[in-house]
Parts: C-alpha cells; structure tokens; sequence
C-alpha cells in the first residue's frame, strides 16, 4: 500500500510542472493582451498630470467613489467644482479608468466643437447603443456623416411647417387640461407639458397618436422615462459597465424588460408604415395617375420620409437603420423641448414684467383670437424669442455632453491625449460671469440683436454647435414658441418655488427634482394689463 502510495504521489508531482506551465502561459497571455491597455492608460495617466483635477483619486477607481450617485447630488457637484475651477480653462476627474476633461469656457469649448476630428461621442454614450443603436446620435465617421446628409433634408423648413398642425392640434389638449386648474391650488406642469411633447413627437416622428397626454400610465410612455433614469445610473457606476455584469443586476433585468417594450412598438409601426407605403404605391400605380385620392393631403411623418430615403449610392435604409433613428427622434425629441417650455414658465412665473412683455407682444400678433399659431406668427414673436434663449441659457435642455478625443489635443496650453473623454458643461459655460454679467438674472434683454453683437460664438450653445451641432433645432424652437404663444394667450402664470428649492437634477436632461409648481389665472381681455 506504502508502495502505490509514493508511486501515486510521484505522478503527481510529474504533473505538476505542466500544470504550473499552463497557468504561467495563461498569464503570459492574459499580460500580453493587457499590456497596450495599460501603457495607454499609463500615458493618459502621465499626459494629464499636470491638469487640475479633483483628489483623492485612486487607480482603477478614479474619483468614481467620490461622485454622488444620485442626479441631483452629481449635479450640484459639478457645479461645485466648476466654480472651484472657473479660473482654470478645464479640470479632470476620473470616471474609473477613463480621464474626463471638463470644459466650460468658450475658448476650451470652441476647441472641440469647431472641430471636424473631434466628433466622436464620448464613451458614456454607448450606454445608449442597446436603445438607440448607431443612429444619428451616437454613430461616428463615415456613417454619421452619411447618415447627417440623408436625414438632412426631412427637417427642411417646408417640411418642417406641415408639422405645426400638429403642433397646434395637440397644444389645444394642453391648454384645455391647464384649463381646470385656473384659479384652483398651485399644481406640478412639469409632466403635464412632457406628454403633450411626447404625442407631438410621436406623431411627426412616427405618424402614430399614443395619446399620452390622456393615458400617462401606457406600458410606451412608461418605458422609455425609466429607460432614460436607468442609463443615467449606469452611466455613473463603473462596476455596472460590463453587460454580463449589468444583466445580473435588478436594473439590468428592467432595462431588458423596457428595451423590448421600446423596440416592440418601434418595430411594429415601421412595418405597419411600410405596408402603407406599399399599398399607396400599388393604388397610384393601379390609378396610374388619372385620379387624385379624395379627401385631404396625408400628413407625412419623419418615418415615412426615412422609408422613402437613399444614400449618394441610391441604396435605401435597412429597418434596423430606420429604428436606430426613429428611436432616436424619441429619445431627443420630447424630453429636451418639454424642459425647456417648463423652464419658460417657470422663469415667466418669477418675472412678471417680462411675462407682460410676452403678454403684451402676443396681443399685438394675435389680437386677441384664437387662431391657430403659423409660421408668420411664429416670426413675430421676437420677444418670446429672446426670452426662450434666455431660459435655455439659465437651464439648458441638455446641461452636458461629451466627446472622445482620437488624437492628441492641445486645450489652452494643456496637451490631452487621445482616448480621453471631453465633457462640455453647458450649464456653467452659460454663466461665464465676463460674458454675462449677473449670470443668475433672467433677462432676455441679452438677446436683442444690439446686445448678441460681438459675443463669442462658443459662449451659448444650448443646441451645441460645430459640425455636430442638433439636427432638430428648428423643429424645436418651432414647437417651443408655439405651445407656449398657447398657453401664455390663455393664462397668466405665477410661480410658487424659489431657484435653491427647484432640486435641479442634470441627468440626461437637466429637470427639477420637485417639479415645476405654478398658479394659473385667465388672462383678463388683452391689453388690460
């Protein structure tokens, strides 16, 4: 027995040396394969030590155990540090391994944005690939720059004005559901005014009324808000990056779940679009051309346009490519106007002598009817203007948004290498103190014509600027001035919150934690004020 036993133990210990050869070359493998990664991360690491930055930071981590999770809590961190900063033209922090520049000074900012190299989303945005894809929003290179041109032309102004009727028809919903709160208790607008933007979104984007305005609790409009809250989250969470580790979360399982809501009602519209467009083509080919179809023009929708579209090589987009933007129209589409229409009142509400302004401008345009608002109309109300630039300069829509450096960059005498992210804090770029003096103070004033003269172009930009500047501002600026020349002919608005008790939360878009609380009253007959 003594005998078997050496003997057994002898083969072992012959084993031995494979075994330990084959983990040595795994390793060997395994450091092979790391290494250009870590002399990367080495050489960010040695690049930007000379840039200010927020401590402690600890390899690996960064300053990820330092950033507040919640988007109220990042926010008003971030705003922290960039008034910490203001003298400086940038400062980094460290989202785990990757180095993010923060830029909130025109001449830091102009750097990135004029540029046609720097145009390549910031790594954070590829938390929105499982929704969105590489639509328009978050692709790069020749495929952003072939999809720009081919989507391009759907937000031509012709277009763009059969898209009002839409604008006007569900504004009236709007203004009849503020209607029972005249005179009544203060009330929270906020959601009230993100669904009326939802089914104008859902309309022009899709050619589908969901009735969000009356059904707020539909699995759709449901979906796509704890979508947004569940990107933002990961987003800041290092150790939820990784899908195989995200899946195993609860968030990961309520992001599968939504996701599927999401596509399921994407994919079904664009297959029921395209059996439309197929039986409108057959029935024109069937009539071949001899009789006109009764009734009214179609109103044509983003989706029916996109179906319709080729690239220079004449090739049409396939119906992954159509969801990718289709979805991507939802996404940017009714979030970042509604915001901006509630921070319109909101400001209106603190500001009664800018309100009698709007007041006083509206009666002159529309002399007390109520007629639908039109393109004409939308031109005249330059004051309205000003005041919505103002508010976006206050609280941009979109209060941050970043880009991944593929070449080294020089900020201001600070050299960035390539693989870093870049953060353009638009929230505190607009208020600069040396470009707008009291930055805190509402006053559209700053954007009469005399008053813009000179200023840098890189000093506002709420609809960023440069070659990747939105697509949709003109649809946006179009829907703002519309529902709010609506609601603002019928209403009189006071505010009941303070700016410190907003609880602003700069998430994906920048709304109040505690929503937009106001009085309404019916405007006495204009010109009375």
């Amino acid at each position: 027995v003594t005998m078997e036993l050496v003997e057994e133990f002898s083969g072992k210990l012959q084993l031995l040396p494979w075994g330990a050869g084959i983990i040595a070359l795994l390793l060997t493998v395994v450091t092979v394969c790391s290494l250009p990664s870590l002399m990367e991360y080495w050489r960010r690491w040695r690049m930007l030590n000379s840039v200010p930055g927020i401590s402690p930071c600890y390899p690996v981590l960064g300053n990820a155990l330092l950033l507040e999770r919640k988007g109220e809590d990042f926010f008003k961190q971030l705003q922290f540090y960039a008034e910490e900063f203001r003298s400086w033209p940038v400062f980094k922090l460290w989202i785990g391994p990757v180095p993010v520049m923060v830029l909130y000074h025109p001449d830091s900012v102009e750097v990135i944005l004029n540029s046609s190299k720097h145009i390549e989303k910031s790594y954070l945005y590829k938390f929105l690939h499982p929704w969105l894809g590489t639509g328009l929003l978050t692709s790069t290179g020749d495929k952003w720059r072939s999809r720009r041109k081919m989507i391009t032309p759907t937000f031509h102004f012709a277009i763009l004005n059969d898209f009002l009727e839409v604008m006007n028809e569900q504004g009236n919903i709007l203004v009849k559901k503020l209607e029972k709160h005249v005179d009544k208790e203060p009330f929270d607008v906020f959601m009230d005014i993100t669904l009326c933007a939802l089914d104008i979104i859902c309309e022009t984007a899709m050619g589908r009324n969901v009735g969000a305005q009356k059904n707020k609790d539909s699995d759709y409009v449901s979906a796509i808000y704890r979508m947004s809250d569940l990107i933002q989250r990961r987003q800041l969470s290092p150790w939820l990056w990784p899908d195989f580790l995200y899946i195993l979360f609860k968030q990961g399982r309520e992001h599968k779940r939504s996701l599927n809501i999401l596509h399921n009602f994407t994919d079904t519209v664009i297959a029921e679009k395209a059996e439309e467009l197929k039986s409108s083509k057959q029935k024109k080919h069937d009539n071949d051309g001899n009789c006109e179809e009764s009734g009214s023009k179609k109103r044509k929708a983003f989706l029916d346009m996109l179906l319709n579209a080729t690239d220079d090589e004449g090739k049409t987009l396939s119906y992954r490519d159509i969801r990718e933007e289709v979805d991507t129209f939802m996404f940017e589409g009714h979030d970042t106007t509604a915001a901006a229409i509630n921070w319109v009142l909101y400001l209106l509400g603190r500001n009664p002598e800018a309100q009698k302004k709007v007041h006083r401008e509206l009666d002159e345009v529309f002399d007390n009817t109520e007629r639908p608002v039109t393109t004409d109309d939308l031109k005249n109300l330059r004051y309205l203007e000003c005041v919505v630039k103002e508010a976006l300069r206050l609280y941009p829509s979109v209060p941050m948004f970043a880009r991944t450096l593929r070449e080294d960059c020089c900020i201001k005498g600070y050299q960035i290498p390539r693989g870093a992210n870049v953060l353009v804090l638009t929230y505190a770029l607009h208020r600069d103190p040396e470009i707008f003096p009291d930055p805190e103070e509402f006053r559209p004033e700053r954007f009469f014509p005399e008053n813009s003269k000179g200023r840098h172009p890189y000093a506002y930009v709420p609809f960023s600027a440069g070659p990747r500047n939105c697509i949709g501002q003109r649809f946006a600026q179009m829907e703002e001035k519309t529902l709010l020349a609506l609601i603002l002919r019928r209403f009189w608005v006071e505010s009941c919150h303070k700016p410190e008790e907003l609880g602003l939360c700069g998430e994906l878009i920048l709304r109040p934690n505690r929503g937009v609380w106001i009085k309404l009253k019916r405007r006495p007959n204009a010109g009375s004020e």
